[in-house]
């Protein structure tokens, strides 16, 4: 009896494992699909943007397949504790996640319409780029995070994600300040803007994927705390 249950508990531990595997090859995915997007818009290379959205395909199938997997596991091991807050944690993560991938797809469709509209961004200085390293980072230590079921990581991913929004704000009162001095800026400021917003999104799933991290290992709820101090053990 006992090696009987020896062995579904093994079985168990290997459904679990696979799919956080699944979630961080879908992140990396989606780390893929937003740096491709990003450098299409710094050098102008427009060519890669039909890819990126084929890429967002294989996004949405991964998630489907995790959701199904995750359900599966629910229904057939009636998983308690820590392993039921990891595949409920999981369901969650892998939204998140979608909705990166969404936006890389949203990000490549404005620079295709400012490229096409021969109107190259550089020409607004405003630090896209750099905004874009800062979300496209916080991905990266969300999913270590969770590759590592680090609540110390998680919590950094939370405090950073602070600054992403400060230097959103920045950028947006720059556009408006081309705007106004001179009209014929509008349109393509108004597409920089919309990629400006979709970057600061990606690093606002970031941080909800942290929040998850935190929820899986010490079963708590931290996303309407008002500040990371609350979220400290």
């Amino acid at each position: 009896m006992q090696e009987s249950q020896h062995h579904v508990s093994s079985q168990f531990d290997e459904e679990l494992s696979r799919l956080r595997t699944h979630v961080l090859q879908m992140g990396g995915l989606v780390e893929t699909q937003v740096l491709a997007a990003i450098d299409a818009y710094a050098n102008g290379e427009v060519g890669g943007i039909k890819a990126i959205v084929d890429g967002d395909r294989r996004i949405n199938e991964l998630e489907k397949s995790i959701d199904d997997d995750c359900a599966h596991v629910i229904a057939k091991r009636q998983p308690t504790a820590s392993d039921l807050r990891l595949v409920l944690g999981i369901g969650k993560i892998v939204t998140d996640l979608e909705r990166s991938g969404d936006l890389a797809k949203k990000i490549a469709k404005g620079v295709r319409r400012i490229h096409g509209n021969g109107h190259p961004p550089g020409q607004f200085g405003v630090g896209i780029r750099h905004l874009a390293e800062a979300a496209l980072n916080l991905v990266r230590q969300a999913l270590d995070a969770f590759a590592r079921l680090d609540t110390a990581a998680a919590r950094q991913v939370i405090a950073l994600d602070d600054e992403i929004d400060v230097e959103f704000k920045s950028i947006i009162r720059q556009l408006i300040t081309h705007m106004m001095e001179d009209p014929r800026t509008i349109t393509t400021a108004i597409d920089i803007i919309t990629i400006a917003r979709a970057i600061e999104r990606i690093g606002d799933h970031a941080k909800n994927v942290s929040e998850q991290v935190i929820y899986i290992v010490e079963g708590r709820d931290i996303r309407y705390a008002r500040s990371i101090k609350e979220t400290a053990p």
